[in-house]
């Protein structure tokens, strides 16, 4: 027994702690109500008369050695929680860490999903790679038609073709295939296009396109809910269509707002007009319905697209389309006031 008391002795000399909590296990395991200290005190009584003088002279200085020990270690604990506050966390990062935000693309996604989403119109999604089908043949756009010229694009494969898509319409085919009217939703996503790269184009840019196809839906539908959206995203109340053409919408239109002639800036970006085109539109084509398992003698609908990059171009007077992928810090923070 006493020389379980003299390694104990030993073992708390060497003992070290580098946190309170740990210490404080320390405290409770030799100096505690229930700790060490007690049960070999209440052995005491059990040790032969001839050792009790040598036994207890070791319990005391395995007492005073725990105590002193608790002592030395709270205080260098408690000067370095204080050198600690006085100079903070010294294992941080040398540079200040900055919050980030939001990108421009995604700020005005979000916008025009809560626009659209006020009126029934739900979110759906689809892949990016697509094949020949989706992305052209089931939207009116057969094999060699000269329309699809105005949407090169890159191709992954031959034989079937596979390739990136070209807009966000073949998400639309895969939802009327999966769904029956009455059918309402928006499909934002990124698209990819053969162009050449310049302040107003590049091959990677996002659209949402939009699709509602219900009994009796008219044209003039299609023209208050686009009016809606002018009034709610840029505060516009004018609006006006142009003949165009799209093979998946008959009649088709071009989408134009009132911006006004009150700034230089007013006069360059509609070039003195006042007038700015910001999407196409048009009601479905039958064959587009038919090729989706649409009945087109009971069903009817309206389709329209808009680049997100144009919308975020007008709103926040950016001049050049790259800067939306360049990431450089100086544009992206900016936006950081912007929820």
């Amino acid at each position: 027994m006493l020389d379980k008391v003299k390694e104990l002795i030993v073992e708390v000399g060497h003992f070290n702690a580098s946190s309170k909590e740990e210490l404080e296990s320390f405290r409770i395991k030799y100096l505690g109500s229930k700790g060490v200290l007690k049960d070999l005190f209440a052995e005491f009584k059990n040790v032969d008369a001839d050792l009790r003088k040598d036994f207890g002279q070791a319990l005391n200085t395995l007492k005073k050695t725990a105590e002193e020990k608790v002592i030395q270690l709270t205080e260098i604990l408690e000067n370095s929680v204080e050198e600690k506050t006085i100079y903070g966390d010294l294992t941080r990062p040398g540079e200040p860490i900055e919050l980030g935000s939001r990108h421009p693309i995604s700020i005005v996604k979000n916008q025009i999903i809560e626009v659209f989403n006020r009126i029934g119109f739900t979110v759906s999604e689809g892949p990016e790679i697509e094949d020949d089908w989706h992305n052209f043949s089931a939207l009116n756009l057969p094999e060699y038609h000269p329309a699809r010229d105005m949407q090169d694009t890159f191709f992954i494969d031959k034989n079937p073709d596979i390739l990136l898509r070209t807009h966000t319409s073949s998400v639309q085919v895969r939802y009327m295939e999966k769904n029956q009217p009455p059918i309402r939703t928006i499909s934002p996503g990124r698209v990819f296009r053969n162009e050449d790269i310049s302040a107003r184009a590049h091959c990677i840019f996002h659209q949402v396109e939009g699709l509602y196809i219900d009994t009796d839906v008219s044209f003039a539908d299609l023209k208050q809910t686009l009016l809606y959206f002018t009034k709610e995203m840029f505060g516009k109340s004018k609006i006006r269509l142009r003949p165009s053409y799209f093979p998946f919408t008959e009649p088709s239109a071009e989408v134009d707002i009132y911006w006004g002639l009150e700034t230089e800036i007013d006069y360059r970006i509609t070039k003195g007009t006042g007038w700015l085109e910001i999407m196409g539109c048009g009601m479905v084509d039958p064959n587009v319905l038919k090729n989706c398992n649409i009945d087109p003698t009971k069903y009817s609908g309206y389709a329209f697209g808009m680049g997100i990059e144009r919308i975020a171009m007008l709103l926040y007077q950016i001049p050049d389309i790259r800067m939306f992928y360049e990431n450089d810090k100086r544009f992206l923070e900016q936006f950081k006031s912007v929820i």
